[in-house]
């Protein structure tokens, strides 16, 4: 049987309340809060943070391909699918495809690797996905949208929630949409959006797919369905002869948002996350007519409480203290024009030191066993030369040494950077940047994760490269 075999969800640590929005506008607030990402992350880096987080318990060089699904992805030519598997330290030889323009990327990623795999072509392949949608300043959607990513992994061995029948519908539309030059997204009218679009095509494709399976809406026990506001999935359940109360898996609009193209893929993470053997899931997305699923959980499940999902993500959450800040790591407004340093990357140096600036890899010398990071070709402690194993730290932990609070080196908009030094178990010893925390808070033997994130830009093209922050546990981030 062909299925998830593990999945992942990340969500960026700031919270921006509704009320705090409404309140710079003098308009109503839509309750709740929404996830925003900071100023050094975008989809690609949320992609490779949700990735990571359903490997923790697989061999990487497992993965034959990488499906990437985004409606923003950081680069127009260029494969960003391609950047994300070697941030995860995947296999040279991996399939790598990008999917985009349409809120049913996610969906349309995770077709396409159920085929492959299906078809034979490829044994596991990685699907993630992330948004990190703009809407127009004021209006609901700049308050609705969130900002996350969500990883599912498709393979047939050891196969948690077998998909066990799917259908897609195209529906033509002009609703939701964005030009080539066009920054925020575009909604057309508001009734007209929801009748002839969103609900049109969600109720022919689950209508249908319930046929096709042969199953009623009682034979589901969880329905994931993505919503445009508060109210219309609740409406779409019932008049569809579903229990909203019941069988609806919240659509998570208070706490996170709306995360596009990845935001199916979370609902289903979310509703995995409590699902028991034998349960049935339905799940369908939205976008210029619709993709629905229906998958049957295994016993497999009940190995996956620890993974760090949904749940563990909503709780680790840090206030973002203003809207105007929101806005400037958007780019939207710039406080204070320039920044205090201006660095330009070398795309040669790039290339010839990804493993290091990518996959993160360090050295371990083999005749006295000192470990360092980046990789370096003379032993620090004993000098031997070209004498070592490479070491992956991405997916390791480590404690603050010490730190310095910079207070000129950041942006004017979070002008505080923490220069962190911390060491690893094996002893390796990084100096890095601190991301996602509170400076005041730092202290020295605070446990510490690693994190994809971008540096800066120059020479036209994103220069990315990993902090460290406070490690994610859940509950109130320790930052």
């Amino acid at each position: 049987m062909t299925g998830i075999t593990s999945f992942g969800a990340y969500i960026p640590v700031y919270r921006l309340s509704r009320d705090t929005i409404a309140n710079a506008w003098g308009r109503g607030s839509l309750k709740g809060e929404r996830s925003i990402a900071s100023s050094d992350e975008d989809s690609l880096t949320m992609a490779v943070d949700a990735g990571a987080n359903c490997l923790s318990r697989l061999d990487r060089n497992q993965i034959d391909g990488l499906y990437f699904a985004t409606t923003n992805a950081p680069y127009k030519e260029k494969l960003c699918a391609g950047v994300i598997a070697t941030a995860l330290d995947f296999r040279n030889d991996v399939a790598t495809a990008d999917f985009g323009n349409s809120l049913r990327a996610g969906t349309g990623a995770l077709r396409a690797a159920l085929d492959a795999v299906n078809a034979g072509s490829a044994g596991t392949i990685l699907v993630t996905a992330a948004d990190c949608r703009l809407a127009y300043p004021r209006s609901d959607q700049e308050q609705l949208f969130g900002d996350g990513a969500a990883s599912l992994i498709i393979g047939k061995e050891g196969v948690i929630a077998e998909v066990e029948s799917s259908l897609s519908i195209n529906k033509e539309i002009i609703d939701v949409w964005r030009n080539d030059n066009d920054r925020f997204v575009r909604v057309g009218e508001g009734r007209f959006v929801l009748t002839e679009g969103y609900m049109a095509s969600m109720k022919e494709v689950v209508s249908g797919l319930l046929k096709r399976a042969g199953k009623k809406s009682s034979d589901i026990g969880k329905l994931v369905i993505p919503s445009p506001d508060h109210r219309s999935s609740a409406s779409l359940a019932k008049g569809l002869g579903f229990d909203p109360e019941k069988q609806m898996q919240d659509p998570l609009l208070g706490s996170l948002g709306h995360c596009g193209a990845a935001h199916p893929l979370m609902l289903l993470i979310a509703a995995l996350e409590d699902a028991g053997p034998g349960d049935t899931i339905l799940m369908a997305s939205y976008g210029d007519g619709a993709d629905a699923f229906v998958l049957r959980v295994t016993q497999e499940i009940t190995k996956f409480r620890d993974i760090r999902g949904v749940k563990a993500n909503l709780e680790s959450r840090m206030a973002l203290s203003s809207y105007e800040k929101f806005l400037s790591f958007r780019g939207i407004v710039e406080a204070v024009s320039g920044e205090p340093f201006r660095l330009l990357p070398s795309a040669s140096n790039y290339w010839r030191d990804q493993e290091s600036i990518l996959r993160c890899y360090g050295s371990k010398c083999n005749k006295c066993g000192n470990c360092q990071f980046p990789v370096q070709r003379i032993c620090g402690k004993c000098h031997a030369k070209d004498d070592y194993e490479k070491i992956r730290y991405s997916d390791k932990e480590g404690k603050v040494f010490t730190f310095t609070r910079d207070q000129l080196a950041g942006r004017s908009d979070d002008p505080v950077v923490v220069q962190t030094v911390f060491d690893m178990e094996d002893g390796a010893r990084f100096y890095l940047m601190m991301t996602d925390c509170n400076p005041e808070e730092v202290a020295v033997g605070l446990p510490v994760e690693l994190t994809f994130r971008r540096i800066h830009e120059g020479a036209d093209f994103h220069n990315y490269f990993w902090k460290c922050r406070p490690l994610r546990k859940g509950g109130i981030h320790n930052g």
